[in-house]
C-alpha cells in the first residue's frame, strides 16, 4: 500500500484475496452446523465448564466432546479475529506527542483528556437536550414511578442474569488473588487493595462501591483537567489522590504478583476459594455450571491449575488485542501476533508454559540508571514514572548515588528528589555527608543554598544545623540572603546567646589547626588574628602556652605583637566563665547610622534581639537603607519586609471604602488588618452591615463572626432564633449558610452554631435528612451535637416539601422567605428541574469557564444520587447482595488493570473513604477478635497507605489506629511485626497524640516498645524519634538490639530528651548502646566540647569508656553530667581528674563542682588553704557533711577540727555552732561536755537533724534538762532523736499526758529508744485501763509491748476493733487477740477473716484450713493468699507451713504469684524443684523482688534453691552471659562455682557497681579474687592504678595476702584505705551486706582489711617502703575500725582523742583480748580506778570491761540503768564475772531481787545469769514476765537449773499460768527461757506449742534431756529452722527413729536428707557426684594401665 493510501487511512479494501473472504466465513459457518447439532445435547451445556477445564489444562483425555469443543472455537474465531485485525491494521494512529503508543485500556481511559482539549459538542448537546424537555410535576412523578419501576426490574433481571457469571468471576479471582492468612507462626504477608477487598468479599463485609463505581467511570470518560504534578517538589504541591494512587500502586508492584499476568506460579489453593465451601457445605444458591465448575477445579493438580490460568489469560488477551485501538504496526518491539500465528493451547505434560510476547520492562524502557549518567539530560518523565514503579530499586540506585542524585538535581523539576529521598529508607548518613557539607556552603559561593537543599539538611541534621544558623553569623547571612529560606529560619532566642566566635564549628576554624602549621612562614597575621578572634581559648592554650611554638612566630617579622598579646591574655586554661555577652555593646543602633556596621553584628543582632532590631532598623528608613548599601545585607529587605509592610499596608491595604462594593478580598488581608488596625477595622467592618455581609459571603471569612462579636460585645443571643431579638443584625442566614457546600467543605464550629440558632428551620430540613451531611459533620468533634439533635427532630425528614429538599444547592428558606438565585448555571438549573436530591457541591460547574464535562458529571451525580435514595428500598436483599458483589469484583479488576497498564484510574482515590468507613463499621461489630486480627495484621499496610497523615486524619483513619491498641497482649507482639513502617509510624503518632486517655497497661506498652525496637527500628531507624513518649517502656534487652544508628542526630536527640524520665537501668542500657560507637580512641581525640555535644548519653558510658575523658572534657561538659544520676565511681573520676589536674581552678567553678568535690583527694583541696577558694570549700564540705556522706577523716580534720577555734567550745557564738552541727558528732564527747547548757539549748533545733551516739546525746541532754525540765507534754518531742538520751529513770517519772504526744514522733528517728528505755515506757502506759484509746499514739511501741501487759486488755481491744486491726501487732500479740476474736465469733466467715487487718496474722492453722475448705474457688483461696501477704511482719513458721500444705490439695502452681516469696521460700525443696520452667521462672521473680525472705534461708538451701533455677533455665553449659546474669539479679551470686567463673569477662568489668553490692560466700570470694587478676579484667595486681582501686572498691579485701602485698605502696594512702573500710561498712549496713555472710565469713573479711591496713600503714614492716606508723586520731577510727589498729597505736592516742574514741573502741566486736587489756589500761590511765568510773564512763565500755577481773566488776557502781544496760549487753563474760556484775547491781541500787522492775532486769540483760537459784527465785514473777520478750531473744548463759527456775516464774497465776496452759503466743514470747521447761512439761508438748517453741532454744537444752523429752512424733512436727537448730552432741545421742523422724523434716527431697543446721549435708553435697568419681578413677586406671606411645 503506498504511502498517500496509508496516509489516509483508506477503508476501500477488497475483503477477498490477501484479505478476508466473508463467503469463506459463511462457508465455514454452515459447514460447522452439523457438529453443532451434535453438541447441542441437553447434558452438553451443563458439562461446558468440565469440558473447558479440561481443555485449558492441557489434558489430553478429555474426550471426543471437548476436542469438538476445541476445534469449534479455533474455527468459529480465527475468521472473525481475522477481520478485526485486518480492520485494526488500517485504523494504526502515530504515537503520542511522548512516542508513547498506548494500549487499548490505556487509550480508553484517557479519552476524555481530548474532549478537554477540544470541546466536544456531545455534551453541550445533551445538556442543551435535557433542559429543553417540558417537564411539568405530573410528568416528572409520572416519570419518577416509571424509572422507580425500570430501576426495580432491570436490577432484579441484571441480578439473575449476572449471578453464575459473577460467580466465575468470584472464583477466578479467588486463585488469582491469594489472600494473607496467619500461617502455624502467626505470621502472615501485609495484603495489597485488591487483597482487602476480596477479603472483605470472603467475610461479609459491606464495601458500598455504588457511587466510587460512578466517580471512576465519570473522571475516565469525561475527565477534567489534572494537575500536572507527579511528585510534588517546591512549587508543585501534589494532590492527595495522585499520592494514595501511587502508595496503593507501589505495594501492589513492589510486593505482589500481577493479577492479569499469564505466567503465574503461585496461584491460591484449592481449599482457599468459594469452591471447597460449595463442595463441602451446600450448593443451594448456586447454579450447576458452577458446581460443575468446582468440582473439575477440584480433581487438577497445582501446575493443571497453573496451566487453566496460563491458557485462559492468553486466550483473553488475544480477544482484547484486536480491539480497534492500536495496532501492532503501532509499536515498536512490543507487537503481539495474531491469533492465527498462536500455537496451539499448552499442555502441561509435553511442553513448557509458553506466554505472548509482552511489553519490556520499565527497566529496559526508561528505567536505565546506568545510561543516566552518560546520557543528555534524563527526561523528568522519566524519574517521575521510575520513582512511583521502582521505588526500592530508585532508592537504592538515585537516593544512594550521590553523583547521580546531583546530576538529576540539576534539573528543576527534579527538586521533589530531596523530599522523596529524606522520606525512604536511604542511608540518611550518606546523604547528610554528600549534600549538607557546610563548610563548602561558606568556602565555595557559586551556587546557592536554595530552599530544597535547606529543607532537606534540615531534616537530616535539624538540632546541628539550628545551632550554625543561630550562633555563626556568617552562616546565618549565607543562607537568609535568599528570601526563599526565611521559612525555614529557626527561632534563636532558645538557644543561649554566645559572643562572636565562641565555640564555633570546625569548619570555620579550618586555618586554625595549629598541629599543621609546619611552615610558619605561611601563616599570615590575617590568618593569626582570625584564630585569635574566633578560637581565643583554643590559640592561647596551643600557641601562647607553647613556648617554643611561639618563639618559632616571633622570629618572623611583623608577629612582634604576637609577645605582648600572649603576655596579657595568657591565663589558667580555666579561668572565670566569660561573662554573659552584652547586646547593648554591640547593638547600638544610634551610632549604625553614621557610621559602617560589620555584616557579622548586623547578624548577630537580629538573631538574638529582633524586637529592638525591628524597632531602630526595620521601622527606620534611613538606617536600613544605609545597611542595604552592602550586598551582603540584601537578607534584610526580606526580612524587615514585614514590618515595613506594617506601617504602609493600612493605606495601602486596607481601603474599607472600596469593600463597600461586591467585591473578593483576600482572607490573609482581612486577617492582617483586622491584626494590625484594630481599631479601625472594628469601626469600619464590624459596625458597617453592608461591608461585613459582603465580606462573610466568602465562606473562608466566617471566623469575622465571632471576631466582631469579641470586638464589639454582641453576639448571639440566648435563645433568640430566626435572627429576631438580639440577634446578630449582619448575619443573613440565607447568604451564609450554604448548606449544600458543607458536604464537601464543611463548616466552622462558629458558623454552625449561628446556622443552628438563626436558620433552625432550614437548617432541620436541609441537614437531619442527608447522611452525607450528617456522616460529614460527624466526623469532627465540634459538630458531633448535630447527629443527636436531629435525632429529636425526624419530623422534618418527612414533612419537608420538595422544593425544601431539592434545592437545597439553589434556594434557602428563612423567617423572612426565599431567595432565588439567577438562572445563570446550567448544571444547577437541571437539578432543579428535575427535582433532584444532591449533596453535590455545583459551585465548579458554575464558575465561568467551567467545561462541559465537569457540568454533565456533576448533573449524572445528582441524577445517580437522586436515583439511589429512591430505589435504595426497593431492592430486595438478595439483588442487593448481588449488585454490591458486582460493585466490588468491578473495583478489583480495576485496580487490576491499573497493574497491567501501568497507568491510574484514580480507582484509589474514588473508594478511598468507602473502605475506611467500611473496615471501621466492620470492627466496631465484629466481636470474633480471630477475624479482626487478620484485618489489622495482613492488611493493616494497605489501610494506612489509604490514610492521610498528622493532623488531616479523619475520624475512620483514627479509629482504625486506635483498634491497634485493643488487641490482647497474646496477639500484639505478632500483630505488629507483621505490619510495616508507615503502618507503625501510624501508630505510634496516634499514642503520642493520645496516650493519656488509652491508658495501656506496663506490660502492653513494654510488648510494642519492644516489637518496634527489635522489628522496625531496624528498618528505619527514624522511628525512634516518632516513638519518644514510649521509649521508658523499653527494656534493657531491647536497648541492647537497638541498630547502629547512634551518629544520627535526631535519633541521639531523642533519646537525650526523654533519658531523664527513665530507670537507672534504662539509662545504662542506652549508655553501653552508645559505647559502640564511643571508644576510648574518639574520646581521647574528640573536642573539648565532646560531652556537651553529645548530651545526656554519654554520662551513662560504661567506665572503661568513660574513663577515657580528658579533664578538659570532664570541666567544660560538667553541667551535662550533673543533671544526670552519675555512678559514684564516676563521681570520683570525675573529682580526682579535675581538681587533681588543675591547680588553681576559681570559687565558681567549685561552686559547679558541688558535691563532688568532697570525692576529691583531700590533698588536692588542701592547697587552696589560705585562698579565697577555701572558703568555699568549706562550704562545700559542709554540705556534704549536712547530706550525710561518708567523708575521709583527714578531710573533716584538716578543713575544719584542726582550727584553733575549738580550743574553747564555750566561746563559740550559737550561730557558728548552728553551722557545725554535722560535725560536732566528729569533735566527740569532751567537745559536747564543755558546751553551756543555754549554748545547746540555742542551738536545739540544728542538733535535731544529727546523728550522735548514746554517750554524746546523754551529754546533750542532760545538759539542756539541767536548765529546762520535762515538765510539759510535747517537750520530749522537741528533743527528736536525742531522746535516746534521756535516762529511764526519767522516762519513769513522766506522767502519760506527758509521754503520750512524743511517741509518734520518736518512732520516727533511728536509732530509735533503747530497750530499758522502751521497756518502761511500754509497761508505764499500758498499766492504764485508757490505754486502749491511746492506741494510735502507743503505736510506735507495739514492737516491745510485753504479752503481759497486752493479754489482760484483749477484750477490750475487740470490743473497739476498728483500731486495733489497722495497727502493727507482734505475732505473739495478734495470736492472743485472735483467740478473743474466736471466742466472740465460733463461726467466723472468710469475710470476717479478711476483716480483721493486722490481727489475721495471729489466725490459728485449724481456722485457716476451715477457711480454705468451705471456699476452695481460686478468687476465694486468693483473697485470703493476699490478705496474708500484706501483714506488716513477717509470719510465723507454722502459719506459712499451714498454708503450703493446704494448697498441696488445690491448683498450687496457678496460685504461687499469689502466695508470695515469703511462703514460697518456706516450700520444702522437694516440691520446688519439680515446678516447671514458667513456674519456676516465676518463682525466680518473686525471689528477686523480695529479696530479704530469701536470706532468711539457710545458706544450703539458699544453694539448692539458685540451683534448680539454673537447672530449669539451662545455663551449666557455655559462658554466663549478661542476660543469664541479670536474669538471676542478686541470686547469680549464689550459682555453683562452675558456673560462676564462665561469666562474661566484658560484662563483669562495665559491670562492678552492681557486682560490688552482691552476696559472696568463701567460694565465690576466691573467685571474685581470680577474676580480678585476669589479664582481660585489670591484669596483675602490681600493675594497678588508681583508678583500678576505684572500680575494685571493696572487692580488694577479697584478694589473698601474698597478693594484697603487691599492691604499690604509693596507691594505698591514708585516704584511699578509709574509702575502702567505709565502702565495706556501707555494704555490711545495707540490705545485703547485713543478711549475707556467717560469722566465720566475717571474720575472714575483718583479718584481710586488719592486714591493709597494719600493712600500709607501717605497722607491719615485710616491705622495707613502708611509711612509718601513725597514730590514729578518733575521726579516723570512726571511718575504719579501732580493733584493725594495733593496740600500741590505740593507746599512743591523746587522752582527749582516746576518751571521744571509748565509745566506739568498746562496741567493737572484733576487738581481740589483748588489745582489750591494754585500752583498759588507758582507760584507768585517764579515768582512776574502775570504782570511780563515772556512769558516763561506764556505759561507754561495752567490751572493754570483759578485761576486768570479777573484784574489779564488783566495784562498778551500776546506779543507773543506762551503766547496767551497757554491762548487761555483752554477752561472752564468764561465770564469776557475771556474779561479780548482779552483785555490783544490786550492791549499787540498794535493791533486793525481789524489788527489781521490768526495766533493770531488761537493762541486765545477761546479767541476769549471775544470780544464783535462791535470788533468781525472789524475781518478782510480774516484772520478770514483763521483761521476758527481751531476755528470751539473748543467748542467755544459764544453768539448766536457773532457767528452770526462770520458767516456774512464768507460771506464776499472775503471769502465764500453768504451762499446759500456754499456747503459740507465750512460747513465741519467752523464747529462749523455753528450753527451762521441765521434763515433763517439755515431753508434753503439742503441736501448737512446738510452733512458738524457739529455734535458739534449742541448744540450751541438753543432750539428754532432748533425747528424752522429744519423741519421734514430737520432732517430725519440728520446722525448718528448728529441726537445723539441733546441735551435733544432741543428734548423736539420738535414737534411729527419732534421727529418721528428724531427716524426714531436713528432706529437700524424697530420696536423700540435707542437714540444714550448719550449711552441710547428711547425704548430699554440691560436689561431684560418687558416679563420676567412680568413673574418673576408672579412667585413670585404665590410662596408667596403658603402654607409653
Amino acid at each position: 500500500m503506498s504511502g498517500e493510501t496509508e496516509d489516509a487511512r483508506s477503508f476501500d479494501t477488497s475483503f477477498t484475496g490477501q484479505g478476508f473472504d466473508i463467503h469463506s466465513y459463511y462457508e465455514t459457518l454452515s459447514n460447522l452446523s452439523t457438529i453443532f447439532e451434535v453438541l447441542m445435547r441437553e447434558s452438553y451445556m451443563q458439562d461446558l465448564p468440565r469440558i473447558l477445564v479440561c481443555i485449558l489444562s492441557g489434558r489430553q483425555d478429555c474426550g471426543l466432546e471437548a476436542e469438538l469443543t476445541k476445534t469449534v472455537s479455533l474455527e468459529l474465531v480465527k475468521p472473525l479475529l481475522t477481520f478485526v485485525s485486518s480492520l485494526r491494521s488500517k485504523t494504526c494512529t502515530p504515537p503520542n506527542n511522548d512516542g508513547e503508543s498506548s494500549s487499548f485500556l490505556r487509550a480508553y481511559f484517557r479519552m476524555g483528556d481530548s474532549s478537554t482539549a477540544s470541546p466536544n459538542g456531545f455534551q453541550h448537546s445533551v445538556m442543551d437536550a435535557l433542559s429543553s424537555l417540558p417537564l411539568s410535576a405530573t410528568v416528572m412523578n409520572t416519570l419518577g414511578d416509571f424509572v422507580e419501576a425500570a430501576v426495580t426490574y432491570v436490577s432484579k433481571f441484571m441480578a439473575a442474569l449476572l449471578q453464575v457469571p459473577l460467580d466465575y468471576l468470584k472464583i477466578a479471582l479467588q486463585f488469582g488473588i491469594r489472600i494473607p492468612s496467619l500461617d502455624e507462626k502467626e505470621t502472615c504477608e501485609q495484603g495489597d487493595l485488591k487483597q482487602l477487598i476480596m477479603w472483605g468479599l470472603n467475610n461479609n463485609v459491606s464495601w458500598s462501591f455504588g457511587n466510587s463505581i460512578t466517580n471512576i467511570l465519570l473522571d475516565s470518560l469525561l475527565a477534567t483537567e489534572r494537575s500536572p504534578c507527579t511528585n510534588p517538589g517546591m512549587g508543585c504541591q501534589n494532590p492527595l489522590d495522585d499520592s494514595l494512587q501511587r502508595s496503593a500502586r507501589d505495594d501492589g508492584l513492589n510486593n505482589h504478583d500481577v493479577l492479569l499476568k499469564c505466567d503465574r506460579r503461585n496461584l491460591a489453593r484449592f481449599n482457599d476459594t468459594m469452591c471447597a465451601a460449595i463442595l463441602v457445605g451446600s450448593s443451594e444458591g448456586y447454579s450447576t455450571s458452577v458446581l460443575t465448575l468446582c468440582e473439575a477445579l477440584k480433581s487438577l493438580n497445582s501446575d493443571q491449575l497453573e496451566m487453566v490460568w496460563s491458557n485462559m489469560c492468553h486466550v483473553i488477551q488475544a480477544l482484547l488485542s484486536v480491539i480497534p485501538v492500536q495496532s501492532p504496526e503501532c509499536y515498536l518491539d512490543m507487537a503481539i501476533p495474531p491469533f492465527s500465528e498462536m500455537p496451539s493451547l499448552s499442555h502441561s505434560s509435553s511442553a513448557p508454559h509458553r506466554a505472548i510476547r509482552e511489553a519490556p520492562n520499565l527497566q529496559q524502557l526508561v528505567c536505565d540508571y546506568d545510561s543516566w549518567l552518560e546520557s543528555t539530560p534524563v527526561d523528568a518523565g522519566h524519574v517521575t514514572v521510575c520513582s512511583d514503579n521502582e521505588r526500592e530499586e530508585f532508592v537504592k540506585r538515585v537516593c544512594n548515588d550521590a553523583l547521580l542524585m546531583k546530576s538529576l538535581l540539576s534539573d528543576e523539576k527534579n527538586l521533589w528528589l530531596y523530599g522523596y529521598c529524606v522520606d525512604s529508607p536511604a542511608d540518611h548518613d550518606y546523604m547528610l555527608s554528600q549534600f549538607c557539607v557546610y563548610d563548602q556552603w561558606l568556602l565555595e559561593h557559586s551556587e546557592p543554598v536554595g530552599p530544597a537543599l535547606l529543607e532537606f539538611c534540615l531534616k537530616l541534621d535539624g538540632p546541628k544545623l539550628d545551632r550554625l544558623i543561630c550562633e555563626h553569623t556568617a552562616f546565618f547571612v549565607l543562607l537568609f540572603s535568599i528570601p526563599e529560606n526565611l521559612q525555614f529560619m529557626p527561632n534563636c532566642t532558645d538557644i543561649p546567646l554566645q559572643p562572636p566566635g565562641s565555640n564555633m564549628d570546625p569548619i570555620l576554624l579550618s586555618p586554625c589547626r595549629y598541629s599543621e602549621w609546619h611552615d610558619l612562614t605561611q601563616i599570615t597575621i590575617d590568618v593569626l588574628s582570625e584564630c585569635i578572634r574566633l578560637d581565643y581559648g583554643g590559640f592561647n592554650q596551643q600557641v601562647c602556652a607553647n613556648r617554643t611554638f611561639l618563639n618559632s612566630l616571633l622570629l618572623i617579622q611583623g608577629n612582634a605583637w604576637l609577645e605582648d598579646h600572649c603576655n596579657t591574655s595568657l591565663s589558667p586554661l580555666f579561668t572565670e566563665p566569660t561573662p554573659v555577652f552584652n547586646i547593648a555593646g554591640w547593638c547600638d543602633y544610634i551610632k549604625w547610622e553614621e557610621g559602617n556596621v560589620d555584616v557579622t553584628v548586623v547578624g548577630l543582632c537580629w538573631q538574638h534581639d529582633q524586637l529592638a532590631f525591628q524597632k531602630n532598623v526595620c521601622c527606620k528608613a534611613s538606617v536600613l537603607n544605609k545597611l542595604l548599601e552592602d550586598p551582603q545585607n540584601k537578607w534584610l529587605s526580606t526580612v524587615c519586609t514585614e514590618k515595613i509592610e506594617e506601617i504602609t499596608v493600612v493605606p495601602q491595604m486596607c481601603r474599607y471604602s472600596d469593600w463597600t462594593r461586591p467585591i473578593i478580598v483576600d482572607m490573609t488581608e482581612l486577617a492582617l488588618c483586622a491584626e494590625i488596625d484594630p481599631l479601625n477595622f472594628t469601626t469600619k467592618v464590624c459596625a458597617n452591615r453592608t461591608i461585613l455581609e459582603n465580606l462573610l459571603a466568602n465562606q473562608d471569612n466566617t471566623w469575622l463572626m465571632h471576631h466582631c462579636a469579641n470586638q464589639s460585645g454582641t453576639g448571639v443571643s440566648p435563645g433568640g432564633g430566626g435572627g429576631q431579638g438580639g440577634g446578630l443584625v449582619w448575619f443573613n442566614p440565607s447568604e451564609q449558610c450554604q448548606y449544600s457546600t458543607w458536604i464537601i467543605s464543611p463548616p466552622d464550629p462558629a458558623l454552625l452554631t449561628l446556622c443552628w440558632e438563626h436558620d433552625q428551620a432550614t437548617f432541620v430540613s436541609s441537614i437531619c435528612p442527608s447522611t452525607n451531611h450528617l456522616l460529614v459533620l460527624s466526623q469532627e468533634p465540634s459538630s458531633e451535637w448535630v447527629v443527636s439533635m436531629c435525632d429529636t427532630y425526624t419530623n422534618y425528614t418527612t414533612t419537608t416539601t420538595p422544593t425544601a429538599t431539592t434545592t437545597t444547592n439553589n434556594t434557602t428558606n428563612n423567617n423572612n422567605g426565599t431567595t432565588t438565585e439567577p438562572n445563570v448555571c446550567p448544571a444547577r438549573n437541571l437539578v432543579r428541574q428535575f427535582n433532584w436530591t444532591c449533596s453535590e457541591d455545583l459551585t465548579p460547574a458554575c464558575q465561568s469557564g467551567a467545561s462541559q464535562n465537569i457540568a454533565l458529571q456533576m448533573v449524572i451525580r445528582c441524577w445517580v444520587e437522586s436515583l439511589g435514595s429512591r430505589v435504595e428500598n426497593l431492592l430486595t436483599y438478595p439483588v442487593a447482595t448481588v449488585i454490591e458483589q458486582v460493585f466490588s469484583t468491578t473495583v478489583v479488576i480495576l485496580l487490576a488493570l491499573e497493574e497491567v497498564e501501568n497507568t491510574s484510574l484514580y480507582v484509589t482515590n474514588s473508594i478511598r473513604l468507602r473502605v475506611l468507613a467500611s473496615v471501621v463499621r466492620y470492627l466496631q461489630g465484629e466481636n470474633n477478635f480471630a477475624k479482626k486480627r487478620v484485618l489489622l495484621q495482613c492488611f493493616g499496610s494497605a489501610l494506612t497507605s489509604l490514610m492521610q497523615t498528622g493532623s488531616n486524619m479523619t475520624n475512620d483513619e483514627l479509629s482504625i489506629i486506635k483498634e491497634y491498641f485493643s488487641i490482647p497482649l497474646s496477639s500484639l507482639r505478632s500483630v505488629l511485626s507483621s505490619n510495616h513502617v508507615p503502618t507503625v509510624r501510624l501508630i505510634l503518632q496516634y499514642y503520642s497524640r493520645n496516650h493519656d486517655q488509652l491508658k495501656l497497661s506496663a506490660m502492653y506498652l513494654s510488648t510494642m516498645v519492644s516489637v518496634v525496637l527489635q522489628t522496625h527500628v531496624l528498618k528505619d531507624p527514624n522511628l525512634l524519634t516518632e516513638m519518644a513518649p514510649m521509649l521508658t517502656a523499653a527494656t534493657t534487652s531491647d536497648i541492647s538490639a537497638l541498630p547502629s544508628v547512634q551518629n544520627n542526630i535526631n535519633v541521639r536527640e531523642t533519646i537525650n530528651s526523654n533519658l531523664l524520665n527513665m530507670s537507672l537501668d534504662q539509662r545504662w542500657a542506652f549508655g553501653l548502646w552508645f559505647s559502640q560507637v564511643m571508644p576510648a580512641s574518639a574520646i581521647v581525640s574528640g573536642q573539648q566540647s565532646i560531652i556537651r555535644d553529645t548530651g545526656n548519653l554519654i554520662a551513662y558510658l560504661p567506665f572503661y569508656n568513660f574513663q577515657h575523658l580528658s579533664p578538659a572534657q570532664l570541666l567544660d561538659g560538667l553541667d551535662v553530667l550533673q543533671r544526670n544520676i552519675l555512678a559514684s565511681l564516676k563521681q570520683e573520676f570525675i573529682a580526682h581528674s579535675i581538681i587533681g589536674t588543675y591547680r588553681n581552678l576559681t570559687a565558681q567553678q567549685f561552686t559547679r563542682l558541688g558535691n563532688l568535690s568532697c570525692l576529691a583527694d583531700p590533698e588536692d583541696l588542701l592547697m587552696y588553704k589560705g585562698t579565697e577558694v577555701f572558703g568555699v570549700i568549706q562550704d562545700i564540705v559542709m554540705n556534704c557533711t549536712r547530706d550525710k556522706l561518708s567523708l575521709p577523716s583527714h578531710l573533716i580534720s584538716s578543713l575544719f577540727l584542726d582550727s584553733t577555734e575549738f580550743e574553747v567550745p564555750s566561746l563559740l557564738p550559737p550561730g557558728r555552732l548552728s553551722e557545725l552541727a554535722p560535725l560536732l558528732p566528729s569533735l566527740g564527747v569532751l567537745f559536747l561536755q564543755d558546751l553551756t547548757p543555754s549554748q545547746l539549748f540555742d542551738i536545739l533545733p540544728a542538733l535535731l537533724s544529727v546523728t550522735f551516739s548514746p554517750a554524746q546525746a546523754f551529754t546533750i541532754v542532760e545538759k539542756i534538762l539541767s536548765v529546762e525540765k520535762l515538765t510539759t507534754p510535747g517537750q520530749l518531742q522537741e528533743l527528736g532523736q536525742l531522746v535516746v538520751g534521756v535516762k529511764t529513770e526519767d522516762l519513769l517519772a513522766l506522767t502519760s499526758d506527758k509521754l503520750l504526744p512524743s511517741l509518734p514522733a520518736m518512732a520516727q528517728h533511728t536509732p530509735g529508744l533503747s530497750p530499758p528505755q522502751a521497756n518502761a515506757v511500754a509497761t508505764k502506759l499500758w498499766g492504764f485501763k485508757e490505754v486502749v484509746g491511746w492506741l494510735v499514739k502507743v503505736e510506735p511501741l507495739l514492737y516491745c509491748t510485753p504479752l503481759l501487759s497486752v493479754l489482760p486488755r484483749t477484750r477490750l481491744l475487740v470490743n473497739s476493733f476498728d483500731t486495733p486491726s489497722t495497727l502493727p501487732w507482734n505475732t505473739q500479740q495478734a495470736i492472743a487477740i485472735f483467740k478473743e476474736v474466736l471466742d466472740a465469733n465460733p463461726n467466723l466467715s472468710t469475710l470476717d477473716f479478711l476483716n480483721l487487718g493486722t490481727v489475721g496474722q495471729g489466725v490459728s492453722c485449724k481456722v485457716l484450713q476451715r477457711l480454705f475448705r468451705d471456699d476452695s474457688a481460686p478468687s476465694s483461696v486468693r483473697r485470703i493468699l493476699q490478705f496474708l501477704r500484706e501483714q506488716p511482719g513477717p509470719l510465723h513458721t507454722s502459719l506459712k507451713k499451714c498454708v503450703i500444705e493446704e494448697l498441696y490439695q488445690l491448683d498450687f502452681y496457678e496460685l504461687l504469684e499469689d502466695v508470695g516469696a515469703e511462703i514460697a521460700l518456706s516450700m520444702p525443696v522437694s516440691t520446688i524443684k519439680k515446678f516447671p520452667v514458667d513456674v519456676m521462672d516465676t518463682f525466680r521473680m518473686m525471689i528477686i523482688e523480695n529479696p530479704k525472705f530469701f536470706f532468711w534461708q539457710p545458706r544450703t538451701k539458699q544453694k539448692l534453691l539458685v540451683d534448680k533455677i539454673v537447672q530449669r533455665k539451662g545455663m551449666y553449659t557455655g559462658q554466663f552471659t549478661e542476660e543469664e546474669f541479670l536474669s538471676l539479679g542478686f541470686l547469680a551470686s549464689y550459682v555453683v562455682d562452675e558456673v560462676f567463673i564462665q561469666v562474661d569477662r566484658r560484662f563483669f568489668v562495665n559491670n562492678l557497681n552492681f557486682l560490688r553490692g552482691l552476696c559472696y560466700c568463701s567460694n565465690k570470694i576466691l573467685l571474685v579474687a581470680h577474676i580480678l587478676q585476669e589479664p582481660v579484667v585489670f591484669g596483675p595486681v602490681n600493675s594497678w592504678n588508681q583508678t583500678t582501686l576505684s572500680q575494685v572498691d571493696r572487692l580488694l579485701f577479697f584478694l589473698p595476702v601474698d597478693k594484697l602485698q603487691e599492691i604499690p605502696m604509693a596507691l594505698m594512702t591514708v585516704g584511699r584505705i578509709e574509702k575502702l573500710f567505709m565502702s565495706q561498712q556501707q555494704w555490711e549496713l545495707g540490705d545485703m551486706g547485713i543478711r549475707c555472710l556467717d560469722e566465720g565469713e566475717r571474720r575472714t573479711l575483718f583479718e584481710r582489711q586488719q592486714f591493709v591496713l597494719q600493712f600500709f600503714l607501717g605497722f607491719l614492716k615485710i616491705n622495707p617502703l613502708s611509711p612509718t606508723p601513725m597514730v590514729p586520731t578518733c575521726e579516723i577510727l570512726h571511718t575504719t575500725l579501732p580493733s584493725a589498729w594495733t593496740s600500741a597505736s590505740l593507746t599512743s592516742m591523746s587522752p582527749s582523742a582516746f576518751s571521744n574514741c571509748m565509745e566506739l573502741i568498746g562496741h567493737d566486736l572484733y576487738l581481740a583480748s589483748y588489745q582489750r587489756i591494754m585500752v583498759l589500761q588507758k582507760v584507768k590511765e585517764i579515768y582512776g580506778t574502775v570504782s570511780s568510773f563515772s556512769q558516763s564512763v561506764i556505759a561507754q565500755l561495752g567490751g572493754i570491761a570483759l578485761a576486768m577481773s570479777a573484784e574489779e566488776l564488783r566495784s562498778l557502781r551500776l546506779t543507773k540503768r543506762r551503766s547496767i544496760a551497757a554491762m548487761g549487753a555483752v554477752s561472752e563474760w564468764s561465770k564469776s564475772q557475771l556474779e561479780a556484775l548482779f552483785s555490783a547491781v544490786l550492791n549499787s541500787t540498794k535493791q533486793s531481787p525481789s524489788q527489781l522492775d521490768s526495766s533493770i532486769l531488761v537493762a541486765m540483760g545477761n546479767i541476769v545469769c549471775g544470780a544464783d537459784v535462791e535470788e533468781m527465785n525472789l524475781f518478782n514473777a510480774v516484772e520478770f514476765s514483763k521483761a521476758v520478750l527481751w531476755l528470751g531473744q539473748l543467748h542467755l548463759t544459764c544453768s539448766e537449773k536457773q532457767l528452770e527456775v526462770l520458767v516456774r516464774l512464768l507460771t506464776h497465776p499472775l503471769t502465764f499460768g500453768l504451762t499446759s496452759s500456754w499456747g503459740t503466743d507465750v512460747f513465741i514470747e519467752i523464747g529462749v527461757l523455753a528450753a527451762g521447761l521441765p521434763d515433763i512439761d517439755m515431753s508434753s508438748l503439742v503441736k501448737a506449742q512446738i510452733a512458738g517453741f524457739a529455734p535458739e532454744a534449742f541448744p540450751l537444752i541438753p543432750s539428754d534431756k532432748f533425747k528424752a523429752v522429744f519423741d519421734q512424733t514430737q520432732i517430725g512436727m519440728f520446722s525448718y529452722e528448728q529441726a537445723a537448730a539441733v546441735t551435733k552432741k544432741q543428734l548423736d545421742v539420738l535414737s534411729p527413729l527419732q534421727k529418721r523422724a528428724l531427716d524426714m523434716v531436713l528432706t529437700p527431697w524424697e530420696d536423700r536428707p540435707v542437714d540444714f543446721r550448719a550449711g552441710k549435708s547428711l547425704g548430699l553435697a554440691l560436689s561431684h557426684s560418687p558416679l563420676c568419681l567412680m568413673l574418673g578413677l576408672l579412667i585413670l586406671l585404665i590410662v596408667l594401665s596403658c603402654p607409653c606411645t
